[in-house]
């Protein structure tokens, strides 16, 4: 089952570019500068931070949707990051390098699937999520810390 990865748009975060840690404080941002790779996964460009490039930790909410799976979290995003390419059926390596938690909505945003994995694992757990008709789409989370990283869609 085909199914494309896609990383959150620049656009939504572009007013943060260029503010000071004051001005970004303000607003319950939190400013780190990567020290390591991998480390800080952005969730625009789909790949680590580059060591010595600044990033925002932030909250997002990734299931704005009024279900009682409505929920936020704290993600990373680079500073000046461009949108990435969507990843068609195959996974980025800032996903495949962790573990994930994987979990399947319906269209009414209500989870009717859910599962654990890493590494080569991720691939066919989403192509097996996408055989239920009734899956619209995956988010995928960071296991250990429950941040948001992605979503896919069907091919």
């Amino acid at each position: 089952m085909a199914f494309i990865i896609s990383g959150l748009k620049s656009n939504e975060f572009e007013a943060l570019n260029g503010l000071s840690e004051e001005q970004l404080a303000e607003r319950n941002v939190v400013v780190y500068v990567a020290d390591e790779k991998p480390g800080f996964p952005c969730r625009i460009t789909l790949d680590d931070a580059e060591v010595g490039e600044r990033v925002f930790l932030l909250n997002y909410a990734y299931q704005p949707n009024d279900t009682p799976y409505k929920a936020s979290h704290a993600i990373f995003v680079r500073e000046n990051a461009s949108d990435a390419a969507p990843y068609e059926n195959e996974v980025p390596v800032s996903l495949s390098s962790r573990l994930l938690s994987l979990r399947g909505f319906d269209a009414n945003h209500m989870m009717i699937e859910a599962d654990i994995a890493q590494g080569d694992d991720i691939k066919p757990m989403l192509e097996g999520f996408f055989e239920n008709p009734d899956v619209s789409y995956i988010q995928m989370h960071y296991a250990r810390r429950g941040c948001f990283a992605a979503v896919a869609h069907r091919g």
